[in-house]
């Protein structure tokens, strides 16, 4: 596997991730179910239109575009991070760090405490005048138990993290699966901890769901990429595989088969999310009773109906990385994450010069990790380009000590081992 060939495609990750987690943020928690117009979801039509208020907008639409469309900055501009990619560019920094890519956690202890403000100290402030440290939920309680001395994965664990299924692990770790490339099973053993730093049960299974399919995308070539018919069913492939890895009992599976079989019946996407919502919602069937604790926002923001929802822009979009994100955004409930995850697999799929051409113009390379975190180099300031190469550094280390294998004679190479099943990858 060329390492240099591999390393447009983690530059990829991050820019697909970015334009997915911006245009997401548009549509956050605008639709979530319920009486008045959160409960009236978007459709395929709405997309170009006006954007409605999220449930906290105080009935005012997004500040970062009128309307429901791409987001996008150009390369005078530079990308912020977000809950999206902050937490996964501080693994990364750890990793490069770090002898062992094998984080323990204590390092994921100290990285967090580092690189994060805490509410006592962040310059940040919400629009009301709150201290922002941008953690929620699961994360941010997390961060409080870590600042009293307890490590992963108790910090992710019931009853000292109430908020253990909700959807913080599902968009912190993906990038551990692009680090593993063509090996999930060493992807989750570098996920395995991060994960259960903010997850446990059924939302740790998810997010090792995600993890999966990343590392069985990273070895598509270029020829099933090119084509969507292909493509297409290659995610489907995968998917089955990364399947086998959830628990038949559970809902996380039952909830894959029910937006599996809506897909295959040709049920249009709009149809399917409308009975996920009856189905996971309102009835609570297969096992999934979030909405039972009386959550505010009736669990919005938990693992479960976000993975429903991320699958049906999965399935239905069909190979193409456009259509997967317009259907995520328009889907509803937490809409940035589900985009960001199959925009950073689409980048890493593609790459990111062909992520450009495919939305037709040059687009920013540039990062900026302070926008939520602290204590990093150049005030912050960073580029895809170096963050793919520091990736390629720490994959040099995956493939070296956890799958035993080594660089070709010239150094261009990674000489893989296949340890497990690669059914579906090479078509």
């Amino acid at each position: 596997m060329s390492r240099t060939a591999y390393q447009e495609k983690l530059a990829g990750f991050w820019l697909g991730l970015s334009i997915a987690n911006w245009t997401g943020l548009v549509t956050e928690m605008d639709k979530i179910g319920g009486a008045g117009p959160a409960g009236r979801f978007y459709t395929r039509a709405d997309w170009g239109k006006a954007d409605e208020p999220s449930i906290w907008g105080q009935g005012v639409p997004s500040d970062l575009s009128p309307t429901i469309n791409w987001v996008l900055r150009s390369p005078s501009q530079v990308w912020g991070s977000d809950d999206d990619s902050d937490i996964e560019y501080i693994y990364l920094q750890l990793m490069l760090q770090s002898p062992n890519p094998l984080l323990t956690g204590t390092q994921i202890r100290a990285g967090w405490l580092a690189y994060i403000y805490r509410d006592d100290n962040t310059p940040h402030r919400t629009k009301d005048g709150k201290p922002e440290n941008f953690l929620w939920v699961s994360n941010q309680q997390a961060f409080d138990l870590m600042q009293q001395g307890m490590l992963p994965p108790f910090t992710g664990m019931p009853p000292q993290n109430p908020h253990y299924d909700m959807i913080d692990a599902q968009l912190t770790t993906e990038l551990f699966g692009a680090l593993a490339p063509g090996r999930p099973d060493i992807a989750q053993q570098l996920a395995y901890l991060p994960i259960r730093t903010t997850a446990s049960g059924e939302a740790a299974d998810i997010a090792q769901f995600y993890v999966e399919l990343h590392a069985r995308a990273a070895l598509f070539t270029e020829d099933v990429v090119q084509d969507k018919t292909r493509l297409h069913q290659a995610l489907l492939n995968i998917a089955a595989q990364a399947r086998k890895t959830l628990p038949a009992n559970q809902y996380p599976a039952k909830m894959y088969d029910f937006v599996l079989a809506q897909f295959q019946a040709g049920v249009p996407w709009e149809t399917a999310r409308d009975a996920l919502y009856r189905r996971y919602q309102l009835e609570q069937q297969d096992g999934y009773e979030l909405s039972a604790k009386q959550l505010y926002c009736n669990g919005c923001f938990a693992a479960g109906i976000n993975f429903a929802a991320s699958l049906l822009s999965y399935f239905y979009g069909a190979g193409d990385m456009q259509d997967t994100l317009k259907i995520a955004v328009l889907a509803g409930w937490d809409s940035d994450n589900p985009a960001a995850t199959w925009g950073g697999l689409y980048g890493l799929m593609l790459g990111a010069d062909q992520v450009e051409q495919l939305f037709g113009q040059k687009l920013s390379r540039r990062f900026d990790i302070h926008r939520t975190r602290k204590g990093f180099a150049n005030n912050g300031l960073t580029d895809f380009g170096t963050m793919a190469t520091q990736g390629i550094a720490v994959t040099d280390k995956v493939v070296s000590q956890l799958m035993r294998g080594k660089r070709s004679a010239d150094g261009q190479c990674w000489l893989i081992p296949s340890s497990v099943p690669l059914d579906g990858i090479r078509l």
